[in-house]
């Protein structure tokens, strides 16, 4: 049987949900937050770079 593209996602997703579904408000929004900044850094980083490689 063949899966579409998107099972893989979906299946981390149910993963993520099971895996942190049991943890505490506080934990989560932590948890959350911590990706957040470091996506936001990641992000950040990269424009950095790429201004630098610009000039």
């Amino acid at each position: 049987m063949l899966a579409s593209k998107w099972d893989m996602a979906f299946g981390f997703v149910m993963f993520l949900r099971v895996l942190f579904g049991s943890l505490p408000t506080w934990v989560k929004a932590t948890l959350l937050g911590l990706v957040v900044c470091g996506l936001l850094w990641d992000g950040l980083r990269r424009v950095q770079q790429r201004r630098t490689r610009v000039r």
